[in-house]
């Protein structure tokens, strides 16, 4: 199943992969494209430190933080992410922070298609909430 599931993860990673849009619709893009994967596995997700170990997951992990960190080091250099933390650090929380929120998901807490989060993303990365809203609307409008 940790093979599956790093498989789909590379999926998801290579369909935003080639895009050149500006970083905060990268962002999104990237949000949106990820989270049914992390929701399909969210449950292996709560169990694979413990069962996998923590080498196993970075690496089942590392396609993704690779592009995360990419994109969050584009928009800062844009100026549209916020510079108060390093790109690769800031990238770590927004991950913590999905991570989370699959986990809410496992409680019954939250229930979502990727769009909240990705709104919630942009906003943790320096996006104000209107212009998130925005940006999370018209990607997903376009993968429609």
């Amino acid at each position: 199943m940790a093979e599956e599931a790093a498989e789909a993860l590379q999926a998801a990673v290579a369909v935003g992969a080639a895009a050149t849009e500006p970083a905060d619709r990268a962002l999104a893009h990237f949000t949106l494209s990820l989270w049914p994967v992390g929701d399909r596995y969210r449950m292996l997700l709560a169990l694979a430190r413990r069962d996998l170990g923590m080498d196993r997951v970075a690496g089942i992990l590392e396609p993704a933080r690779v592009r995360a960190t990419a994109i969050v080091e584009q928009g800062q250099r844009d100026g549209v992410f916020h510079t108060q933390l390093p790109a690769p650090v800031l990238s770590a929380g927004l991950e913590a922070m999905t991570v989370a929120l699959l986990e809410e998901v496992n409680t019954g807490a939250l229930e979502d298609d990727g769009t909240r989060v990705a709104v919630t993303t942009l906003i943790a990365a320096g996006v104000p909430e209107k212009r998130a809203r925005i940006v999370v609307d018209e990607v997903t409008a376009a993968e429609r």
